[in-house]
Parts: structure tokens; sequence; C-alpha cells
């Protein structure tokens, strides 16, 4: 009988431990999140029953509001909605029906989608990468500039979803 088939394995020696931590990351999403299809405008009767009444009737059961999103979620959804209603400057909804970035932050602000706070906090993150290429002015604005196309404040929103998403809003 052999024995050297039923000797142990000799291991490597370990490796030493680093003495140092390495440095902490955020968690990176390796795929971008998907931009929620725009919503439709409110019907009639969702804008004739008033708020408090619209939340009894959620509580009930007889009204499905829509879950609001992010800051990073919400500034792609202003996308979509500025792409199917189409942009404008100068006016929040202009009579052709379509918006600015701020018209269409507030259409999802009244049908649900997001928070006031959270709006505030998307439009910190606008403000934050406007600042970044060195203009100091409001959001909108800097919409309603000169020159301003519907890609530029297109990149606007996705650089702002970009730099919500990295620091987790």
């Amino acid at each position: 009988m052999d024995t050297t088939a039923l000797a142990p394995a000799r291991r490597a020696p370990a490796r030493p431990r680093p003495t140092t931590p390495a440095p902490l990351r955020p968690p990176r999403n390796p795929r971008p999140p998907q931009i929620p299809p725009p919503p439709d405008p409110p019907t009639w009767g969702q804008r004739i029953v008033p708020r408090p009444a619209q939340q009894l009737m959620a509580g009930l059961g007889m009204w499905q509001a829509p879950t609001p999103l992010p800051p990073s979620l919400h500034l792609l959804h202003t996308i979509s909605v500025l792409e199917r209603y189409g942009w404008c400057k100068s006016l929040d909804v202009d009579l052709a029906g379509r918006m600015c970035v701020r018209g269409a932050q507030r259409l999802l602000m009244t049908t649900g989608h997001v928070t006031p706070a959270d709006r505030e906090r998307a439009v910190g993150h606008m403000h934050t990468v406007l600042a970044q290429a060195g203009v100091h002015t409001l959001f909108f604005a800097w919409n309603d500039l000169p020159g301003r196309t519907f890609p530029h404040v297109k990149a606007l929103l996705t650089r702002a979803a970009e730099h919500a998403h990295t620091i987790g809003d």
C-alpha cells in the first residue's frame, strides 16, 4: 500500500494580511435605472377631487395613488415627460401642451409621482451639476437662455440623475 497517497496535502504559506483597510466605495449599480413611462395627464375627476379626499379614498382602496420616486428616478421620469409632451422655454406649460423642466416636475408632483421634498432634492442635484459646469443660476433660468435646446436639457437631467444615483439618492 502506498502511504504517499494518504499523506495530507501541503498548503502554500498564507499571504500576509494588509495592515490598512481598503477604502470604502459606494456601491455602484452596473446598470443604470430604467426610465419610467410618462404619466397620462390628470383626468378632470383627478383635478376636481381635492387632495384630502384622494388620500381618504386611497385609504379605503377606492383610489390608486402612484408610488413616489426618489430624486434620481424623478429626474429620469422628467426626461420621459418632456419627450412625450414636448419641451419649451419661458412657460411651465405652453398652449400646445409642451412643458419646461419645472412644468414637467410640477406635473409629476401633482400626479403623485414625486413628493415635494424629493422634488427639491432633485432640484438641488440639477443646481450641483450646473455649478460643476460653472453655471451659477437657477435651473429654470438656465432653461430659458438663448440657444438652449432640448439636448442640453436632457444632458443636464441625465447628469443630475447620475449624480443623485451615485450618492444613493
